[in-house]
């Protein structure tokens, strides 16, 4: 099956810190796991996984400065 039959979504998950992470996924929860496979039980930690926000590419940029 063809990757482009799944839209994926960029999502920004607050962190504890007070920064963001940005990952993307098909959902909120695809997202956080394809996150949890770059980053370190103790970075994962940091998220706050119930506080995000779907954004486009095109908005990206906006949120650059806050990136963690």
């Amino acid at each position: 099956m063809s990757s482009f039959s799944n839209p994926h979504y960029m999502y920004l998950f607050d962190m504890k810190d007070g920064r963001q992470k940005l990952t993307y996924g098909n959902s909120p929860e695809d997202a956080l796991e394809i996150l949890s496979f770059r980053l370190s039980a103790e970075e994962m930690d940091l998220i706050i996984r119930d506080s995000y926000k779907k954004i486009s590419q095109r908005k990206m940029q906006e949120h650059v400065g806050n990136l963690g």
